[in-house]
């Protein structure tokens, strides 16, 4: 996969009209806003806004470095705000949350952007942003272990909570305790506590529904006890109290996120494959890690780095198709550990498919070849998804698929869009409809939500993960036109001087 095509964004006529009319209802949205509102902090002179300073925690759905590259859940979020604002971000990482809520009290920084669930009754005068994903809060134990049934259970168990949290302030909330009988833990996030459940070193935990998907590809053998109250949490930012603009500005600005789909394209990039979590899968999966994948690994490496793929997930893929058993074949005639058919093995130059070594290479060629027929509009993480689904279950049934969204009146090019389309070609008021006809449509899905979980628990246990390193550029939270923060001034509109 050539980078440069992987960096090319084209949009047809069709998209550019429809960013022109949404970027247009932008810019009278923030102009009405600011219409109304007297925008007090204003910056002074050049560059006292030439940044967005965003407090935050190490963690796999807040932010984290990887060979180098920033990621996270957050870290997009936060990212896309500064690129509407025209402006660089800059991260600051505290190890609790206790140290990031005395900082951004003390206007260190914009917004403290660390997972943090609205507090009704919190210990802080600083106010909470707009909320942007729900979160169900759970009390989590191990297999085998105490499993309390409800709230009155609970003290018959120990339990360990993230202190000062909003999870924490629940549990005060619910047991009606005027005093803490579980393990308060002074930690970021509730991932140690998660870990710590695992090993047996204590009973339960409470933590929050995305932590926990993330948390089970780690340690399957967490098992969820009940949800902690009837009602979701909302994830939101605390904002600096001398940033009042920058208080007015976030709510119209996330409401238009939500508006255009964009927050969805973020869960959908962060948690989108975690909903078919399987115990036995993922603990034989992690097993093979260690007794199979040693036997390969040198060669998905080799060959992702000869297309310029990302080999963990390659090498998840030949998982998927084999559990990389080279001698595999299907009921219907594909064999070996990429699961090639004797027509595309011809195609591709691979003269005995059940050579493990010609089937890698051949596996990675093919996906290659997928990759770049895909529409140059496609792109980023949406193009790779598609790829896999296309190996699966074949390049036309995926154009069906496209052509099926495109009658919605939705975005084609979208991987949580065709995620939708697929599975109605199972249905034949949907695949008498087009070219390729019937397809099993559920099986691409459920193939690269299996794919990503792999990948997930390959690169947090494999050394070296990132290399060969691969480069994509993730168009899922792109900046709106950069001319519009220019020529609005937003970034010192709404941000104070630091």
């Amino acid at each position: 996969m050539a980078n440069t095509q992987r960096q090319q964004t084209v949009i047809g006529q069709k998209g550019v009209w429809l960013f022109a009319a949404l970027l247009l209802a932008g810019l009278i949205a923030i102009a009405f806003a600011f219409s109304r509102n007297n925008v007090t902090d204003r910056a002074d002179g050049p560059g006292a806004a030439d940044e967005l300073i965003v407090l935050t925690v190490n963690g796999p759905a807040t932010y984290r470095q990887r060979d180098g590259r920033e990621t996270g859940y957050e870290y997009a979020l936060t990212n896309r705000l500064a690129g509407d604002l025209g402006i660089d971000v800059r991260y600051e990482i505290f190890d609790n949350l206790d140290a990031l809520t005395r900082a951004i009290e003390n206007n260190e920084g914009h917004i403290a952007a660390a997972g943090l669930t609205r507090r009704e009754r919190a210990e802080t005068d600083v106010p909470y942003g707009p909320a942007y994903k729900n979160v169900t809060p759970q009390i989590v134990c191990r297999r085998g272990g105490s499993l309390p049934a409800d709230i009155a259970d609970l003290e018959s168990v120990e339990i360990a909570v993230v202190a000062n949290s909003g999870s924490e302030e629940l549990l005060l909330e619910l047991t009606g305790s005027e005093q803490a009988f579980w393990q308060r833990r002074n930690v970021t996030s509730a991932m140690p506590l998660l870990r710590e459940v695992s090993e047996g070193r204590v009973d339960c935990a409470v933590a929050e529904s995305h932590i926990i998907s993330l948390a089970r590809l780690d340690y399957p053998d967490l098992a969820l006890a009940f949800r902690l109250g009837d009602e979701d949490r909302q994830l939101a930012w605390l904002v600096a109290p001398e940033a009042d603009s920058l208080q007015e500005f976030l709510p119209g600005w996330m409401q238009s996120l939500h508006e255009d789909g964009t927050l969805e394209d973020l869960d959908e990039r962060f948690f989108g494959h975690l909903e078919d979590f399987d115990y036995l899968n993922i603990t034989t999966f992690r097993e093979r890690i260690d007794t199979r994948l040693p036997d390969y690994e040198d060669h998905f490496r080799d060959a992702a780095d000869m297309e310029n793929l990302d080999w963990t997930l390659l090498a998840a893929q030949g998982y998927q198709e084999s559990h990389w058993d080279p001698k595999a074949k299907s009921p219907t005639g594909v064999r070996g550990l990429m699961m090639l058919t004797r027509p595309t093995a011809r195609e591709l130059g691979v003269e005995n498919r059940l050579d493990p070594v010609q089937s890698i290479y051949g596996g990675a060629d093919y996906m290659d070849r997928l990759y770049n027929r895909l529409p140059d509009a496609v792109t980023g993480y949406d193009r790779l998804w598609m790829a896999m689904a296309a190996y699966n279950v074949g390049y036309g049934h995926l154009l069906d698929a496209r052509r099926l969204a495109d009658r919605r009146g939705q975005d084609k090019n979208k991987w949580r869009v065709i995620d939708d389309m697929l599975p109605l070609l199972t249905k034949k008021q949907y695949y008498s409809t087009v070219p390729h006809g019937y397809a099993r449509g559920y099986e691409p899905v459920h193939y690269v939500r299996r794919i990503r979980e792999y990948d997930d628990v390959l690169t947090n246990n494999i050394a070296n993960p990132e290399q060969p390193p691969f480069v994509i550029e993730d168009n899922s939270m792109p900046a709106n036109e950069p001319n519009m923060a220019e020529e609005e001034n937003l970034a010192e509109q709404v941000l104070p001087p630091q």
